[in-house]
């Protein structure tokens, strides 16, 4: 469909198909990954390691309960940089300026659950950490509730920049 016409279409309302918690990676934008959708079929909140913070959980459970979006998914990705300075926290207690050691902290304890865990210790975390907000998301009251009444489900994913494969969890 073309842009002018879907715009005229969506302006008055939205229904996504699908709630994305997202890395800010520029490698890794949801509108592109899920098949190149247009405009009002994701409701997409993106930061760096893909976290929940008060205001992220506000964008998502307003997706869920407000724009009736069924899905929530937390995208985790490879070669997620977020991750791999929560990771170096863990294991280096590596220090960041500014606000970078603030915005990594929560990663941590995923990072020091996966640490000497076979496998590649960074995409370890990436999971485990996709997993942890997942459950994280899923405590919310209001997302609970949705859940339990089975208008929504969540889960987590991983995105392989590699092949382009989202995994899910």
């Amino acid at each position: 469909m073309e842009l002018g016409k879907r715009r005229a279409d969506d302006a008055g309302h939205q229904a996504p198909w699908a709630t994305i918690v997202g890395c800010a990676d520029s490698r890794v934008p949801p509108e592109l990954l899920f098949g190149g959708l247009g405009l009002g079929e994701l409701f997409v909140a993106r930061n760096a390691g893909n976290m929940v913070d008060t205001a992220t959980m506000g964008t998502v459970e307003y997706g869920a309960e407000v724009l009736g979006s069924p899905l929530l998914v937390v995208l985790g990705h490879e070669k997620c940089g977020a991750v791999a300075a929560a990771c170096d926290v863990a294991t280096k207690n590596a220090k960041f300026p500014g606000s970078i050691g603030p915005m990594v902290r929560p990663i941590v304890p995923a990072a020091t659950a996966m640490r000497g865990k076979p496998g590649d210790f960074v995409d370890n975390t990436v999971r485990e950490s996709a997993k942890r907000t997942a459950a994280r998301l899923a405590a919310s009251p209001i997302l609970s509730h949705l859940v339990k009444g089975e208008k929504l489900k969540i889960v987590a994913a991983r995105y392989d920049l590699d092949d382009g494969k989202v995994e899910y969890l």
